[in-house]
């Protein structure tokens, strides 16, 4: 088979919009396909042999025209095209959906017609908000005590709200050696000192004798690792 053209997916696109009663043509003002259908707004679709970058910006560009723009990209069994298609699909359609751009694949046959798969019409785009994250992340937000970490920064670990809490308890089992999970909660005001001191997820709490804890060694040294943050916290 020859290498793939955008032109060869003009035909098999034409055809299937003029069975659903639109008069078809090409190349108007820069457009693909340009699809009109008695009164209703234009239908634009934007051609390419694979989903790239270019064709997604190609299609933010025709929304200035009409709302009813298609993406329109080539299939071909066995094609890496179309693994990167099975491999990315749902993000791929996500992102069309958040961009209100419809999506169709063209799946090119070597003999006999190919065949148009519409996998998303545009529309707006109204994303279902989370209740339960936004609460958590205003939460952490009100907890968390200055603001320690850097934008962006990827290879250092977050302060959370609940490692500093962490930190609090390390440092009040630093200075007053091991004490009782009730008596660490109310000296240093951390509601979920108990839970933290149980769980030991940085490995630096362990239990000396029942709901009483001590620091470990791999706690003496978080305290040296943070002890800016350990100071501001005080």
């Amino acid at each position: 088979m020859s290498r793939l053209q955008e032109t060869d997916l003009y035909p098999p696109v034409k055809a299937f919009l003029e069975g659903q009663g639109y008069a078809v043509k090409s190349e108007i003002s820069n457009c693909d396909v340009v699809a009109v259908r008695g009164e209703e707004d234009p239908v634009i679709v934007e051609l390419k042999t694979a989903f790239t970058l270019p064709l997604v910006l190609q299609g933010i560009r025709r929304q200035t025209v009409t709302d009813h723009v298609y993406l329109a990209f080539a299939i071909q069994t066995g094609r890496p095209a179309a693994t990167v298609w099975r491999r990315h699909a749902r993000d791929v359609l996500k992102l069309c959906r958040m961009l209100g751009l419809g999506l169709m694949t063209v799946r090119m046959a070597a003999e006999g017609p190919s065949s148009i798969e519409i996998h998303l019409d545009p529309a707006p785009y109204q994303p279902r908000k989370n209740k339960r994250r936004r609460g958590m992340l205003l939460q952490e937000f009100h907890r968390r005590v200055g603001d320690p970490n850097q934008g962006g920064a990827t290879k250092q670990p977050v302060m959370t709200a609940y490692r500093q809490d962490a930190l609090r308890c390390a440092a009040f089992l630093q200075r007053g050696g091991a004490s009782r999970a009730v008596v660490v909660k109310t000296q240093t005001g951390v509601i979920r000192a108990p839970q933290i001191l149980q769980k030991d997820h940085y490995g630096w709490f362990q239990r000396v004798a029942r709901g009483t804890y001590a620091l470990t060694p791999n706690g003496e040294r978080a305290l040296d690792t943070y002890a800016d943050v350990v100071a501001m916290l005080e």
